[in-house]
């Protein structure tokens, strides 16, 4: 007697597809961070991203923790961080406040934009292969990933909504200026602090819930401050990553 071949699994939980069906809410915040755009309404469009930035920090999460991590699913997340992070985010700088310059605005988009997909694609290849994958401190990526390269990308616009009432308050050249830093950024080989690997311990679990409440208390009290502090202590972490990166 043969055993008989193990059949494909053809029947998914519901809860099994919620890590794609986050993605795919993604996808559409996006999209519409765009049509947002289009029209005017700049605060519902940098709402959307940061909403597709949350939705793709915990669609891979909940697939590792519900064993539903797949091929399918691994790549559609690419996707959805080129068109989310590498399209909706400068298309909505443009929009914003770079339509006016013409050739120059629109250079900066093109160039953030292939930088946000040479990353992602640097990413993809260097996750499949072990060989290939950069030798960093435990912790860090290689380069600015692409969520945290687009609310860079956004920080002139959460300045001008913070200290100027949403009108610009950096000249065009330098908003273009910071587009293309933050591209060549992502695809630099800085060390960057990945917050995967922190590990907190049960006696402080109390302290970071309490902050986390704080945070989250002024996020929706002083958004637009919020986030020009949350950017600018980015960049404090990658500035000391570049520092303190551990000699070859």
């Amino acid at each position: 007697m043969y055993d008989a071949p193990e059949k494909k699994k053809s029947e998914f939980a519901l809860i099994q597809l919620m890590p794609n069906m986050m993605t795919i809410g993604a996808i559409c915040a996006g999209l519409s961070a765009i049509r947002s755009a289009v029209y005017g309404n700049y605060t519902l469009a940098v709402m959307l991203i940061l909403l597709a930035a949350v939705l793709d920090g915990l669609d891979g999460r909940l697939a590792r923790a519900l064993r539903s991590v797949s091929k399918m699913g691994a790549e559609l997340d690419s996707l959805a961080d080129f068109l989310n992070f590498g399209v909706a985010t400068p298309m909505v700088i443009y929009l914003w406040a770079l339509q006016d310059m013409r050739g120059i605005g629109w250079i900066s988009v093109l160039v953030f934009s292939v930088c946000c997909v040479v990353r992602l694609a640097r990413f993809n290849v260097s996750s499949k292969s072990e060989e290939e994958a950069p030798k960093l401190r435990k912790g860090y990526f290689e380069g600015i990933p692409s969520p945290a390269g687009a609310l860079l990308a956004l920080l002139p616009m959460f300045a001008s909504y913070a200290f100027g009432g949403g009108d610009p308050v950096l000249h065009d050249l330098l908003i273009c200026l910071n587009m293309v830093l933050v591209g060549l950024a992502m695809i630099s080989h800085i060390p960057t602090w990945s917050p995967k690997a922190v590990k907190i311990s049960r006696e402080n679990v109390k302290y970071l819930l309490v902050g986390f409440a704080f945070m989250a208390a002024a996020l929706l009290t002083y958004a637009w401050t919020v986030l020009v502090v949350l950017c600018l202590g980015y960049v404090a972490m990658v500035i000391w990553g570049l520092v303190s990166k551990p000699k070859d």
